[in-house]
């Protein structure tokens, strides 16, 4: 009996290892783990997005009301001769000052009889004509800050003091990127909307699509209130406005792509459209879609159609 008891106790010591079952266990735990962290980014990331429409862009859409509301004209605009259209100030009307409306009694007051039209106000420096992508208005002289200190309207925090206009977040490969506000007017057939707007540069395509889908609803990039800038309003001629068109390129998409032979040319960084094949040359470009994880992603130009 004794003997019989010794071999039972050895051949538990001989068993060694984990079972199946065990072993389902432990990659049941891990498959758990692997997407709760996975959750975790994206509910980080969304947070990180709400933020960014909460706390930035809608403030900006605030101030700009509160501008109308204590003022009576749109940013920019002359208070005396209004003339609906941000930075009517720098505008001029048949020769004359659109402030003094001086020799425009021949000619009617809508917007395609002022000149100097549309440029863009922002705080600061701003960014000059033409150096995100196309339909980059020239910067106005005035200040949007100066403006809107001066009329006791309250600005988002931003990036801090002096840098209301500015907001930084992390793109999805894990790179800082920064928001820029700044507001235009755009004559009437553009497809990025007439009228006045604010302008959002800095968007990655995935921010730009829950911004759409959160303002108006529907996140596609040439229709609504929040549209791509500087893309033909259609394809087709029965596809009045393209609905339906996503935003360009995706967060696969990085930034400073080669689309010239060897390293020469470079894609602006907010022209999702110029990143394309490139097979030839030393150091060829990078395909659409095939860049590395570590590239910042690309950003795109918004805008964001006001009601005044």
């Amino acid at each position: 009996m004794k003997k019989m008891h010794s071999f039972r106790r050895l051949g538990r010591k001989v068993q060694q290892g984990f079972t199946l079952v065990e072993l389902a266990i432990v990659l049941a735990v891990i498959g758990l783990i692997i997407g709760a962290v996975a959750i975790a980014k994206d509910v980080q990331r969304n947070a990180e997005y709400q933020k960014a429409v909460n706390k930035f862009a809608y403030q900006w859409k605030m101030a700009y009301d509160q501008y109308y509301q204590r003022t009576g004209v749109v940013v920019g605009d002359c208070q005396q001769a209004p003339t609906y259209m941000v930075d009517g100030t720098e505008t001029s009307i048949n020769g004359g000052n659109a402030c003094t409306r001086v020799g425009s009694m021949n000619v009617p007051g809508i917007p395609a009889s002022f000149t100097d039209r549309g440029r863009k106000i922002c705080s600061g420096q701003g960014y000059a004509a033409n150096t995100v992508g196309a339909g980059d208005a020239t910067l106005a002289t005035v200040n949007l800050r100066e403006l809107m200190t001066r009329a006791g309207v309250r600005m988002p925090p931003g990036r801090g003091e002096g840098h209301e206009d500015r907001f930084l977040y992390i793109d999805s490969n894990g790179n800082p990127a920064e928001l820029q506000v700044c507001f235009q007017f755009n004559d009437a057939g553009v497809a990025s909307g007439a009228g006045n707007v604010m302008v959002i540069r800095g968007l990655t395509p995935d921010l730009a699509r829950f911004m759409d889908q959160v303002i108006d609803g529907k996140p596609d990039s040439r229709e609504g209130r929040f549209r791509i800038q500087g893309r033909p309003q259609q394809t087709a001629a029965n596809q009045a406005n393209a609905p339906g068109n996503q935003w360009e390129a995706n967060n696969t998409q990085g930034v400073a792509i080669n689309v010239g032979s060897g390293n020469s040319t470079q894609m602006n960084n907010s022209d999702a459209r110029a990143a394309v094949d490139n097979t030839s040359g030393s150091g060829a470009g990078t395909a659409t879609g095939r860049t590395f994880d570590e590239d910042q992603v690309i950003l795109l130009t918004a805008h964001w159609i006001m009601e005044q």
